[in-house]
C-alpha cells in the first residue's frame, strides 16, 4: 500500500500455474495487499524460480520496468540477485537466517510492522509518473487491456526463443497445459 499511495507499480509475479487465478487473487483481496499486475506461469511448470527469473529479467529488458523493490520469501532470493539488485532493494517476510542475512532485509514481524516503519522511512519518494492511469485503485481485475499486458504474449516467445532449456539425455514427459478461462467458457455453452 505504502508504494501504490506513492504511485509505484504493483507487480505479482508467481510460480503457481494460472489455473489458480481465482484464489490466488481472492486471497490478496482478503489480506488487504494492494491492487496490482498479477502473472501466472503457463501450466504447470518444473522449475517456477527460472520462469519468475526469464519473466523478471525481460520485464527489465524488454518494457524497461526498473525494479524499486522486491518482496518474497527466502526461495527467492537467488531470482532477486540474478537480476542484480541490491540486498536494500529485497524484503524477505520471514525470520532472518545468518546465510541470506548479507543478501535481503528480513521483514521477521510481518507486513504491517514494514508499512509503519516505511511510512516513517526518508528513503521512498514519490514516482514521477502515475500508474494510477494503468490500474485502479483497490481493485485486481481490469476491465481493458493495458498495452503492458498485449506485451505479454511477447514475453513468452521472446523468453521460450532466448532462454531455451540445456539438451537433456533422458527427455522428460511434457506436462499438462491449464486451459485458459475463454476456452473454459466455451467448452461450458
Amino acid at each position: 500500500r505504502h508504494w501504490q499511495d506513492l504511485g509505484y507499480l504493483i507487480i505479482y509475479i508467481t510460480g503457481r500455474p494460472d489455473m489458480q487465478k481465482q484464489r490466488v487473487v481472492s486471497w490478496l483481496s482478503q489480506h488487504n495487499f494492494p491492487q496490482g499486475m498479477i502473472f501466472f506461469s503457463d501450466g504447470l511448470v518444473h522449475d517456477p524460480l527460472r520462469q519468475k527469473t526469464i519473466f523478471l529479467r525481460n520485464l527489465v529488458q524488454e518494457c524497461h520496468i526498473k525494479i524499486c523493490a522486491a518482496y518474497g520469501s527466502m526461495k527467492d532470493i537467488s531470482v532477486y540477485n540474478v537480476l542484480a539488485l541490491s540486498p536494500s532493494q529485497i524484503y524477505i517476510v520471514g525470520r532472518s537466517t545468518k546465510k541470506y542475512q548479507a543478501q535481503c532485509q528480513f521483514l521477521s514481524e510481518g507486513y504491517a510492522a514494514h508499512l509503519a516503519s516505511l511510512e516513517f522511512s526518508l528513503h521512498s519518494r514519490p514516482k514521477k509518473n502515475n500508474s494510477r492511469m494503468i490500474l485502479r485503485k483497490g481493485s485486481f481485475g481490469l476491465h481493458s487491456q493495458p498495452e503492458f499486458l498485449r506485451k505479454r504474449n511477447h514475453l513468452r516467445r521472446t523468453m521460450s526463443v532466448q532462454q531455451p532449456d540445456p539438451p537433456s539425455s533422458n527427455p522428460k514427459p511434457e506436462r499438462a497445459q491449464s486451459q485458459p478461462e475463454s476456452d473454459k467458457d466455451h467448452d461450458r455453452h
